[in-house]
């Protein structure tokens, strides 16, 4: 009994006397008490917490430096682009529509290397290996001719290609740059979005590399103007709101070296690789006059 008695709740004296004088005034539980110090020390807990993690922040922002020249993460960057953004892109080289920049629609400050570079490499095997395939069936019912692969159109065709995609940009560049201090109102773009311009500019060669193994005549022409017009469409409508505020004679004769290196390009990719033979010399011989 001893024990139960223990065991059981005691009023305080003090309480008691309390109620006694005021019977209206409320009274908080134990455990009302516990939820507000809990709810209290949680939101306490949220608003430390998040101003530590936005201390961290700041303080790795400012610690946080550019990646080096010579590291693989500054390259990295170049190549930061999906799938999806590089057909976007090769679609909007391949019909290009006015008033539609192809910086401003398709960039969109986030210029790659990726797209140029594939297709540049794409392009310089369509190129050798039409060419290769063009030379066999020219001179496939010659019953003299011996085919051999002629791996030396794979060399010149990625000098041509990779020398027109990466000078003439930074050429281009270079001369943006100098306008814009002399000419105010002359703009350049970066030197990275030049070269993804003109990158994409050459995608519509890879299908008309292709089609050029037709022997036609007429017909390789035809696409020929009709990659040139779709490419320099590109570069046109891209670099004209750049120059256009400049000179008049500055501005024609940047649009014609311009145009004039692009249809240079073609013309002489199609003049080198899908050339048709002037003579078919005859076959050595022997001297007992058998042929070799």
């Amino acid at each position: 009994m001893a024990a139960s008695d223990q065991l059981r709740f005691h009023e305080f004296d003090e309480a008691a006397d309390l109620l006694a004088a005021t019977p209206d005034a409320t009274t908080t539980s134990v455990s009302e008490r516990q939820s507000h110090v809990a709810l209290d020390v949680g939101s306490s807990y949220d608003e430390n917490e998040e101003g530590d993690e936005s201390d961290k922040t700041e303080l790795l922002s400012g610690q946080k430096q550019p990646p080096s020249f010579w590291t693989f993460e500054y390259y990295q960057a170049f190549f930061d682009v999906d799938t999806y953004q590089v057909l976007d892109r090769i679609k909007g080289s391949l019909l290009p529509l006015p008033g539609k920049n192809f910086v401003r629609h398709y960039l969109r400050n986030n210029p790659d290397l990726y797209g140029p570079f594939w297709i540049c490499t794409t392009l310089v095997f369509t190129l050798a290996i039409s060419g290769n395939l063009s030379n066999f069936l020219e001179k496939h019912g010659n019953t003299s001719f011996r085919y051999s692969p002629q791996f030396h159109k794979v060399t010149i065709a990625g000098v041509a290609i990779y020398c027109y995609a990466g000078l003439v940009p930074l050429a281009l560049w270079g001369y943006l740059q100098w306008r814009k201090g002399v000419c105010l109102n002359v703009a350049s773009y970066t030197l990275l979005e030049t070269v993804c311009v003109y990158g994409y500019s050459l995608s519509v060669y890879i299908p008309a590399s292709v089609l050029w193994l037709i022997p036609v005549s007429w017909l390789q022409w035809l696409l020929i103007a009709t990659a040139m017009t779709l490419s320099g469409s590109v570069l046109v409508l891209t670099f004209w709101p750049l120059i256009r505020l400049d000179s008049r004679a500055a501005t024609l004769a940047v649009l014609t070296i311009v145009l004039a290196l692009h249809a240079l390009l073609a013309v002489g990719c199609k003049l080198y690789f899908f050339q048709k033979p002037l003579h078919d010399y005859p076959p050595p011989f022997l001297k007992d006059g058998r042929a070799v």
